[in-house]
């Protein structure tokens, strides 16, 4: 893309010469205003560009600095697809089977997935429709204060997978990977999670998974938390393939506790769990 050219000098309106040929004052402050106006968008043009590009290339070294540019980032890297479209529902679907609840409240929002408790105290989770084994998967959550849920992944469709616990405000176990209806021999502590946190703001989390017996490594906001080797592949029937979730966590009670969080007393009424920006990318 070439830059634009600058009109202060050469610039016409209506046949009128510009302020080099002794135009009136009006005419060239004009034409330094559509000057101004064109550069301004060549610069924009040239730094979306730029942030595309550098997001295919922190997401390939893991450079913990390119994390603004990542999430300002309006389409995936090189190698990577949308798991969300940004408008729509198209690909996700919520599990009839799961012990959290059968009916949560999922919708989009501004461009993200938005997922409620419905009614107070069932949560629910919504999945991929397709089923994925080894991949690295990228996303950015907002979780509102007082709610639990999280990122499963190798999932049966009733909720047998390994997690990544999502808390509200970054609290808790958030980052950690455990098991969520399935006994892991591995799991994984996410201790610089408060040092890159950010709290009231989007969190991005890159997740990796690849292996029969796997290896997953998690990322947030482009810091390595952990990376870690499963003592051996922890579903029964030994599957490799799974759905990836989104989970929002059942509660104790069936109406609202004043003050309350999840999950000993209650998920805050009102609260939500947010993702924009899915992406993933199939290994070989």
């Amino acid at each position: 893309m070439s830059a634009p050219r600058r009109f202060t000098r050469s610039f016409r309106i209506a046949g009128v010469r510009d302020r080099t040929t002794r135009a009136p004052r009006a005419v060239a402050r004009t034409a330094r205003a559509v000057g101004r106006a064109a550069s301004a968008r060549y610069r924009g043009a040239r730094a979306g560009v730029r942030a595309a590009a550098t997001v295919a290339i922190c997401w390939s070294a893991g450079l913990a600095s390119c994390a603004p540019s990542v999430r300002a980032a309006a389409s995936a890297p090189p190698g990577f697809v949308p798991l969300f479209d940004g408008r729509t529902l198209n690909g996700w679907h919520v599990s009839r089977t799961s012990h959290q609840g059968t009916t949560p409240d999922v919708r989009v929002e501004d461009g993200a997935i938005v997922l409620r408790q419905n009614p107070y105290g069932q949560g629910g989770v919504l999945l991929t429709d397709r089923e994925y084994g080894d991949f690295e998967l990228y996303l950015e959550v907002l979780p509102d204060r007082g709610t639990n849920g999280g990122i499963f992944f190798r999932s049966t469709e009733s909720g047998s997978a390994y997690q990544i616990e999502v808390e509200g405000a970054g609290l808790g176990g958030t980052g950690n990977l455990l098991g969520e209806m399935l006994r892991v021999t591995t799991n994984a502590r996410a201790e610089r999670l408060r040092e890159v946190w950010k709290d009231g703001d989007w969190n991005s989390f890159r997740l990796r998974v690849e292996g029969e017996v796997p290896r997953i490594t998690l990322w947030v906001n482009e810091t390595l938390m952990w990376d870690v080797v499963a003592e051996r592949n922890d579903h029964v029937v030994g599957a490799r393939e799974g759905h990836i979730w989104r989970q929002v966590h059942w509660s104790s009670t069936y109406s609202p506790v004043p003050g309350g969080s999840c999950c000993e007393r209650s998920w805050r009424p009102g609260a939500a769990h947010r993702y924009r920006n899915l992406w993933i990318r199939e290994l070989p």
